[in-house]
């Protein structure tokens, strides 16, 4: 399977996943997944430059990015999928895609957010939709960076949200 990690950061490709994440699972390609930032010829020019040299970098929106995973195109490579939130891999899932576990890492804190860690904040629709992919079975984690200790996500946006989760 050409998938080896799936990772939630709003900061999408910065030091934690260019350099600590993509080294340790020794990556070929970081595949963003966002709708919005797929359709940005600035943001995807800044996203090109965190890319590591010699890993390639993917910014697509959910269909294309189905498309091609489900067609395998890339079936020999290390693919890491990075998205800004869990609404887009829950619609990978949604279309097929086969994604076990999600590493939820960076949810910037807004006006709208609720705050779960040091470095998670969610919205309404982040909680409800993780709750839809745990439904799924799929395995939630928060680990920062590959030296920290993985915790269970969905424990911490249980103690987060005091017990509604």
């Amino acid at each position: 399977m050409a998938i080896i990690a799936t990772r939630i950061d709003g900061r999408l490709v910065h030091g934690q996943v260019a350099n600590l994440w993509t080294t340790k699972l020794q990556a070929t390609r970081i595949m963003v997944v966002d709708d919005k930032v797929s359709k940005s010829q600035i943001e995807k020019s800044g996203l090109r430059m965190a890319t590591p040299a010699g890993v390639r970098l993917s910014v697509l929106d959910v269909d294309t990015a189905a498309n091609h995973i489900l067609n395998h195109k890339y079936d020999s490579q290390r693919v890491f999928i990075v998205a800004k939130t869990p609404a887009p891999l829950l619609a990978l899932i949604n279309k097929g895609v086969p994604i076990d576990s999600i590493n939820v890492g960076n949810m910037s804190q807004t006006d709208e957010t609720k705050h779960i860690t040091k470095s998670i904040n969610v919205m309404d629709k982040d909680v409800a939709d993780f709750k839809e992919l745990q439904s799924k079975g799929i395995k939630l984690t928060a680990q920062m960076v590959p030296g920290d200790e993985s915790q269970d996500f969905m424990s911490l946006l249980k103690k987060g949200l005091g017990g509604e989760a």
